[in-house]
Order: C-alpha cells, then sequence, then structure tokens
C-alpha cells in the first residue's frame, strides 16, 4: 500500500513539475521570440530600411502601447520616408513631450515648404525636386542618367535599395544641404543626392556626378556600418570614372586617420586632391585583391561586415590591411 501510495505522489509531482517546466519553457520561447523579434527590428532601422522597421514597430506597440521610445522611432521613421504631414498628425496625438519630437515637427514643417517651392518629378527609383524652373530636358536627362546609374550598381553590387531615392536640383545656396560646405563642394549625398541646376549644362560633368552621388547612396543603403572616408570615396570615384588616370598631385600623402575623417573639413583644395586621389587608388588596388571573380560584390560584403572592425573586414574578404593599401600606393 505505501508503495502504491509513493507511486501516486511521484506521477502526481512528476506531471505538477512538468506542467511547471513546460510553462517556463513556453514563456522562455517567447522571450527568446520576442528578443529575436527587437534584434530584427533593430537590425531594420541601422540599415535605414524604413518599410520593415515600420511593421516591426507597429507590432511592438500593440504589445506595449505605452512605449515612448517605441513611439520616438515611429515618428522618426514617418519622417524618413518623407511623410511629413502624417509625422506632424500623429507627433500631436502624442502625450509626452521630447526634444527629437520638437525636431522632427519644425524639419517636417520645413521639408514640406521646400516641397512646395521645389518642382517635384518622379521615376521608377527616384524622386526628383528641382528649384526655379530648369528646362525639361535638364529635369528628364538627370532621371534617365540616374535610372541607368541604378541600374548598372545594382547589376555591380547584386544590391537595389528598398526605398525610393531623393534628389534635389538647386541653385541657390538654401538646398545645398545642411551644415557648412568649403567652395570645393558641389554635388553632395546627405540622404539626399543634392546637385547644381549648372552642372546639367555638361554632359561629360554631370554624368559622372550622378554616377558619383548615387554610390554613395547605395553605399548608405547596403550598410548601417561607419566606412572610412577612403573607402566611400574611392569606391564613388572607381564607379564615376572621372580621376582615373589622373597624376599624382604634389604634396606630402595622406594618414590614415586624414583618409578616414570627412573630407569637407579640408578646406586647402591641394589637400582634398591628394586625399581623392589616394582614396581611388586604395579601392582600385583592395578590388584587385578581391579573392571572388566579382570584386564589387565582395567589396560589398565587405562594408557589409565593418561591424567586425575595418582591418578583420578587410582582411576577410581581401586579405590586405589599411595600412599595407596606403604603402603600397605610396
Amino acid at each position: 500500500m505505501k508503495k502504491i501510495i509513493l507511486i501516486f505522489v511521484l506521477v502526481f509531482a512528476a506531471l505538477f513539475f512538468g506542467q511547471k517546466l513546460r510553462a517556463i519553457w513556453n514563456e522562455n520561447e517567447k522571450i527568446e521570440e520576442h528578443n529575436r523579434f527587437v534584434e530584427e527590428t533593430q537590425k531594420c532601422l541601422s540599415a535605414r530600411q524604413w518599410k520593415c522597421a515600420e511593421k516591426n514597430i507597429r507590432i511592438l506597440l500593440q504589445e506595449s502601447p505605452e512605449d515612448q521610445n517605441l513611439k520616438l522611432h515611429l515618428a522618426g521613421i514617418l519622417f524618413e520616408e518623407e511623410r511629413y504631414e502624417e509625422c506632424k498628425a500623429y507627433i500631436s496625438t502624442l502625450n509626452f513631450e521630447h526634444p527629437d519630437l520638437d525636431y522632427l515637427k519644425e524639419k517636417s514643417a520645413l521639408l514640406l515648404r521646400e516641397m512646395q517651392e521645389l518642382g517635384i518629378q518622379n521615376s521608377g527609383h527616384f524622386r526628383l525636386e528641382f528649384e526655379g524652373n530648369p528646362s525639361r530636358e535638364d529635369v528628364m536627362e538627370a532621371l534617365t542618367v540616374l535610372e541607368v546609374a541604378y541600374d548598372s550598381l545594382g547589376g555591380l553590387f547584386h544590391f537595389y535599395p528598398e526605398d525610393k531615392l531623393s534628389v534635389v536640383l538647386y541653385k541657390s545656396s538654401d538646398y545645398q544641404g545642411v551644415g557648412p560646405r568649403p567652395d570645393w563642394v558641389g554635388a553632395a549625398f546627405d540622404g539626399k543626392l543634392r546637385i547644381p541646376v549648372g552642372m546639367m549644362r555638361v554632359r561629360s560633368v554631370y554624368r559622372p556626378v550622378l554616377f558619383h552621388e548615387l554610390t554613395h547612396a547605395f553605399v548608405q543603403a547596403m550598410t548601417p556600418n561607419k566606412i572610412p572616408l577612403w573607402m566611400n570615396e574611392g569606391i564613388a570615384q572607381v564607379i564615376d570614372g572621372s580621376r582615373t588616370g589622373n597624376p599624382r598631385p604634389n604634396g606630402n600623402s595622406p594618414t590614415i586617420q586624414e583618409l578616414t575623417e570627412p573630407f569637407v573639413k579640408e578646406n586647402n583644395r591641394s589637400k582634398v586632391e591628394l586625399l581623392y586621389w589616394h582614396s581611388e587608388k586604395m579601392v582600385q588596388l583592395l578590388l584587385q585583391n578581391a579573392k571572388s571573380s566579382e570584386p564589387f560584390l565582395d567589396f560589398r560584403n565587405c562594408i557589409q561586415d565593418l561591424n567586425l572592425g575595418v582591418e578583420k573586414s578587410l582582411q576577410k574578404h581581401f586579405g590586405i590591411t589599411e595600412q599595407e593599401l596606403l604603402q603600397q600606393i605610396r
């Protein structure tokens, strides 16, 4: 009889603790699934993949409707997607204050005004804003060249940006982008491709410029990692081809640190020429060291692995370091 009771107790205990363990496992699985979802959302945000990020954050808000951090992210995503009216309206529904919300609301109003002042023309992958009344030929030519460049870059890198790219053809400095720029800067990429409309008069000038700035847009879309300037400017020059074959400018070779920091900090034109020349040569040499038959694909993989560190990623994909690249060019 005692044995029967003991067996009964053991079976009951096993069932009881088994249910407890299953409940714990199920809860742990839910937590792990949630953490994986949050990690995926963070990757979408880092890669500026706004559609993916918006979908995920709206799902997370259903779980935590009062999470202010998620609401801040959603407002930021609406802004990044250029849904400025929607961004302002969403911010007005929030019951808390934050400096970032003030910035997004003010910046949205400013950009809405800019959009009203500028003309707008759309193509398959671009949204082009233009100041004043440039000729229709200039506008359509810019879009045509950009679409050709888009297909070319997509084929080289085996990558196509998910979101539509914005281009501004500008006359006045009001639309050349945020922040002070040296007088040697004409076209620029700051999230939008900003092109002086005067460049559109000469095909041999504007065609490489459009390819160059679009390369920067592709690089930003391909990776959330911070990329050294020599890699970013070097690949854009290799793509546009306008400086290829130029003789080495006079002056001392720059350091790795100088080649890593933003070139717009430099006002000396001779030094700027050296920075660009070395950047192109370093990327050309990098592509020659590619381990596969598709060096531009290797370059894409390399910048996507920069979270490992610049040296580790270069060694992994090209078997060379920054310093070795610079030394060989010197």
